[in-house]
């Protein structure tokens, strides 16, 4: 797989700035959550989404033997280590230690990512040591 032009995702992801929160949605200005916002990016820049998202439960400190998100992303991105991924990248933060990664994000500088959050809607931030320490994954969207 070739990778995705990495301005076209961060324009796609950009385009979703403000979008308020609502859990296991993904409907740009109207409301989602941050599976929600890859899910949007994905019909944006790359296509129709491959597979429909079963629903998931919110709770951030979800133990379990698999990495769900994780799974669903190796079948259709490009995996890369964490400390590899640069703008355009997709990350999966493990919010809690020994919990499975529940969070996601779109890398959008070297320093900065995009992501939706609880209260606040679709955000850009600094990526902050505290949030790059729970980085646990990382991968990039395919070309077309």
């Amino acid at each position: 797989m070739t990778p995705a032009d990495p301005d076209r995702v961060i324009a796609a992801a950009r385009a979703w700035l403000g979008t308020p929160y609502h859990d296991q949605a993904s409907l740009r200005g109207v409301g989602c959550d941050c599976l929600g916002l890859a899910r949007g990016v994905w019909r944006e820049a790359i296509g129709p989404e491959p597979f429909p998202i079963p629903p998931y439960s919110r709770d951030w400190g979800e133990t379990g033997p698999r990495e769900v998100l994780a799974e669903g992303a190796r079948r259709m991105m490009i995996e890369l280590s964490p400390a590899e991924a640069g703008p355009g990248a997709l990350v999966l933060f493990r919010m809690m230690p020994r919990a499975i990664a529940k969070h996601v994000g779109i890398l959008t500088g070297p320093d900065s990512f995009l992501h939706a959050y609880e209260r606040l809607g679709v955000i850009e931030e600094p990526l902050t040591q505290s949030w790059r320490r729970r980085i646990a994954f990382a991968f990039l969207f395919p070309q077309r």
